[in-house]
């Protein structure tokens, strides 16, 4: 479907990150997919030598499969800049922007992109009052796969005001973004540049067996069921593709992104609101994007190869820049 050449291609996983061990999953389900394609791959574990292994490699383009920081924020996109190698997924600076949820908030709402509210807060602020009435949710600024999120009740499930010893985010962070609960039902949308543009592919509802989508539901077998397509009504599902489209093009997302929303039901349509935009989601084996792809009638492997795709149309050289 992408047309590619058989190319020499890095794929970069692992890192540092809370989600290291997601990182690894994707990177290696990547690496095999491109390997039965018919390409070369050269499997990078990233350590603080990555630019001098990359170097060494000399990859026709590096399939970037890290999640968070420092492979999701910029830091990766601008290095790899200054190498000049062609790089997946979007660069330096929607990757600065949408890894930050008040960035991301700025960005996309005056677009009329529907976003809950909320402010940014100190955590030493938590013990003294509440930053918003409650349910409200407390989640790092610049955190993926809901890592750190944490759901703050009328009943006072943390102290009221939290206390100190409580379990929650604010013992790793210094500032949180709190936001009002929305409730309701948890759903996302992948898009996917083709060679003609980018596409939104599907709606999936998320139904955790218990609790709420955190990164345990997300990325262990059995937690969370995925309804694809979710059994939603068709204007509901609409405005999903429509925002996640939006969200792509505005942030300038490459390759692929995946919006996510939380819908209250009982507002019809003034009930939906987008959570965020992943510029790099997962590449697992219960991953959402993969699973879209399988509903659109893309295979694995094919996904791969559009990424890799997109990379490369970013990256040729422009007429009349005397650049190749």
């Amino acid at each position: 479907m992408s047309d590619l050449p058989k190319l020499h291609i890095a794929v970069l996983m692992g890192g540092w990150a809370n989600e290291r061990p997601v990182s690894l999953m994707s990177g290696e389900g990547v690496a095999k997919a491109l390997e039965a394609r018919g390409h070369r791959v050269t499997r990078i574990d990233m350590d603080r030598q990555v630019a001098a292994r990359i170097a060494e490699a000399a990859p026709d383009v590096v399939f970037n499969a890290l999640h968070g920081v420092p492979g999701e924020d910029g830091t990766v996109q601008g290095m790899l800049d200054l190498m000049g190698v062609p790089y997946t997924h979007s660069g330096l600076a929607t990757s600065v922007i949408a890894i930050d949820k008040q960035l991301t908030k700025q960005a996309l709402v005056p677009q009329g992109i529907p976003m809950p509210g909320g402010r940014i807060v100190k955590s030493a602020e938590l013990f003294e009052r509440d930053p918003l009435p409650r349910p409200y949710v407390l989640k790092p600024v610049n955190e993926g796969s809901s890592v750190g999120v944490a759901i703050v009740t009328e009943d006072g499930n943390y102290g009221n005001p939290i206390a100190r010893d409580a379990s929650g985010p604010w013992q790793d962070f210094g500032e949180l973004l709190a936001e009002p609960f929305i409730k309701g039902r948890e759903m996302t949308t992948a898009v996917v540049d083709f060679a003609d543009g980018p596409r939104a592919l599907a709606v999936t509802e998320l139904k955790p067996k218990s609790g709420f989508y955190d990164f345990d539901a997300k990325y262990t077998d059995g937690m969370t069921d995925h309804v694809c397509p979710a059994q939603v009504p068709e204007a509901i599902a609409d405005l999903c593709r429509e925002y996640a489209l939006r969200a792509h093009r505005v942030l300038g997302c490459r390759g692929t992104s995946r919006t996510d929303f939380r819908w209250d039901e009982e507002q019809g349509e003034d009930g939906l609101f987008v959570l965020e935009t992943n510029t790099q989601p997962g590449m697992t084996p219960l991953s959402l994007v993969p699973e879209q792809a399988r509903y659109a009638g893309l295979d694995y492997g094919e996904l791969c190869e559009l990424v890799v795709a997109a990379a490369l149309r970013d990256h040729a050289p422009k007429p009349g820049t005397g650049d190749g």
